[in-house]
């Protein structure tokens, strides 16, 4: 297509929001035109939204779930509006979310606490609510993420979820969020989780020391037609990275850690062992 921009959607937030635009309309085999005359906007404004050039309203937000059939549901625009218009999620997250609800394998690696999609409510909440007495975001941004989390675990539960691989610094395990009773749930969750034949749970244990490949969080999610992504974050945002050299060095860390990390079979009697000093 002459003059067509290549979009960015790890750049930004409006990078993704526009990339999101454009991806469901060619889906549809829509031109922009085509999009401006079902959402009464000018082919111009498609234009500039999609390249991440002018930022979306909430009026703008309601026209394209209107035109894509997502008015009400958990990934309409107007949603995805008001979490970048309130600060909710991190630059370069719902790009990441986007790709996670269509990755068949998910490769986690995670320190300090308990992955996301691991989480129970209760410990997501309190996760949550020290970022608040912090006063690293308010109450209600907080609220809406551990909705959102929510929205994420629910691709554990379908009828075909994705193999899930997770590699846990011992650290998650032990440091105490929440108090006992919410921690003691969260430990018995996890074993819950260890027993589905689709997810893989292991420990690195502080033993491992120097060995321990990554010193921060990583996440790899395989897409259905085999390509991988990579997904961290810094402390204030987000980077989707879909570089072959650059994710083939951090797929082959990863496998390094899984080797030095414990079995599931010991994790899940480290785990059990820690419980019972809860309550």
């Amino acid at each position: 297509m002459v003059n067509r921009k290549e979009l960015e959607p790890d750049s930004g937030p409006l990078a993704a929001y526009g990339a999101r635009v454009r991806r469901l309309r060619e889906d549809r085999g829509w031109t922009q035109e085509d999009l401006a005359e079902r959402t009464r906007y000018s082919s111009k404004h498609i234009s500039a939204v999609e390249t991440g050039n002018r930022p979306s309203t909430l009026k703008f937000s309601g026209a394209l779930d209107e035109a894509f059939g997502l008015t009400g549901a958990d990934q309409s625009f107007d949603r995805e509006c008001q979490q970048l218009r309130h600060g909710v999620l991190m630059e370069g997250f719902p790009e990441y979310v986007y790709q996670e609800r269509k990755a068949v394998e998910i490769r986690l690696f995670e320190i300090g606490i308990i992955p996301g999609l691991l989480q129970t409510p209760e410990y997501a909440r309190a996760v949550a609510a020290g970022s608040v007495a912090r006063g690293a975001t308010t109450a209600k941004p907080a609220a809406e993420r551990v909705r959102v989390l929510a929205e994420r675990q629910q691709i554990l539960e379908r009828e075909q979820p994705p193999m899930l691989f997770v590699v846990m610094d011992e650290s998650c395990m032990r440091h105490l969020v929440g108090g006992p009773e919410v921690m003691a749930a969260q430990l018995d969750r996890l074993v819950e989780l260890a027993a589905r034949p689709y997810v893989v749970l292991q420990v690195a244990p502080f033993a491992i020391g120097e060995r321990r490949s990554f010193n921060r969080p990583v996440t790899l999610a395989t897409l259905p037609d085999r390509s991988v992504l990579l997904y961290v974050e810094s402390q204030s945002q987000g980077h989707l990275e879909r570089e072959s050299g650059t994710v083939a060095s951090m797929l082959t860390g990863y496998h390094q850690l899984a080797v030095e990390s414990l079995s599931q079979t010991d994790t899940v009697a480290m785990i059990q062992e820690a419980r019972k000093g809860m309550l």
